[in-house]
């Protein structure tokens, strides 16, 4: 079977590419008794990395199956799943009643978090990786615009530069910027800050502006080959006793499985962690979506830590196999 690679850094370049798994000769015949069809999946930036691996793994057991995934935010993707256009969007945030009152069904498949970013070159990151910020710290460069000057994070210290914060956020409607006001128990236009599109914009931003800050997903955050954070991005700690130092309780950013288990752990909050999910237009008629769907839930949960990702702990994972058996139609 011959497959396309998208790397993260191609990913960011384009802000929204489909990943397309279209097979060459006998390698994607299907078995007389395989399961055949085509699984359209769009939206959340934040699910994109992770469905690549699972779709891809999919695909090997079932040679007859195909899965299209494409990037776009978690609200192109709810709105795909509600037009039916699609059999799942990628929905990064909770499903709104709304969204549920015009026949959203929905699945959690996974958990991760969304980061606050700066550029590893700010003469301030040193600090920031000794001291972290606060959330109240946050707030005010992201919500009310009280700090506008990296030299107000820390006053009095020597040699912080007198230099104005860019502020980054996010210009499409998605989970990622939802989750992250909703830590400051906000909504996503609450977030002052230059409209960026996409995961991949953001973080394209924050590694091309010394000054900047961003957020975005872990899984556009960390590597998933080195397990360290991308090049030229740096993740800023959160100072949750908000004691002026970053304690060893609250230091687990150096690499994702470390941050990932602090995630699982419930010692990252919750927001900006969160659950991801599926969303379609009702119970999936689509055999081989709710083949793939169960694959997820199953033998799909052991692939999450290789893509920097945690797995739904055992009782939501129950609850959701639960939800895709046809009774709960």
């Amino acid at each position: 079977m011959k497959k396309s690679i998208f790397s993260i850094l191609a990913l960011a370049a384009a802000f929204s590419v489909v990943f397309s798994s279209c097979g060459s000769g006998n390698s994607r015949k299907a078995g007389k008794d395989d399961l055949q069809g085509e699984v359209n999946i769009s939206g959340a930036f934040a699910l994109y990395p992770m469905m690549l691996l699972w779709a891809e793994e999919f695909e090997q057991m079932h040679p007859g199956v195909t899965i299209n995934v494409s990037g776009g935010g978690a609200g192109k993707g709810m709105t795909d799943a509600l037009n039916g256009m699609v059999d799942f969007g990628m929905i990064s945030r909770e499903i709104k009643p709304s969204e549920i009152e015009k026949g959203a069904w929905f699945i959690a498949v996974a958990c991760d978090a969304v980061v606050p970013t700066i550029h590893p070159s700010n003469p301030l990151y040193s600090e920031v990786l000794k001291r972290g910020l606060t959330r109240r710290q946050l707030e005010q460069i992201f919500i009310t615009g009280e700090i506008t000057r990296w030299n107000q994070l820390y006053p009095g210290l020597a040699g912080a530069p007198d230099e104005a914060i860019s502020v980054y956020t996010r210009s499409d409607a998605c989970g990622a910027a939802e989750t992250f006001a909703g830590y400051y128990g906000k909504h996503q236009e609450d977030l002052l800050g230059i409209g960026i599109n996409g995961d991949p914009g953001m973080a394209a931003v924050v590694q091309r502006d010394v000054y900047g800050i961003g957020y975005n997903n872990i899984g556009f955050g960390y590597d998933q080959q080195s397990r360290k954070p991308v090049e030229g991005l740096g993740i800023i700690p959160l100072d949750q006793n908000e004691n002026g130092v970053l304690d060893e309780e609250e230091d687990f950013y150096a690499d994702v499985d470390v941050f990932s288990d602090a995630v699982k752990n419930n010692r990252y909050p919750a927001p900006p962690a969160r659950s991801l999910y599926l969303a379609g237009l009702g119970y999936p008629q689509n055999p081989a979506a709710r083949a793939f769907v169960a694959y997820i839930l199953d033998q799909g949960q052991a692939l999450t830590s290789a893509g920097g990702y945690v797995a739904l702990p055992e009782e939501l994972r129950q609850a959701q196999l639960q939800k895709l058996q046809p009774e709960n139609e």
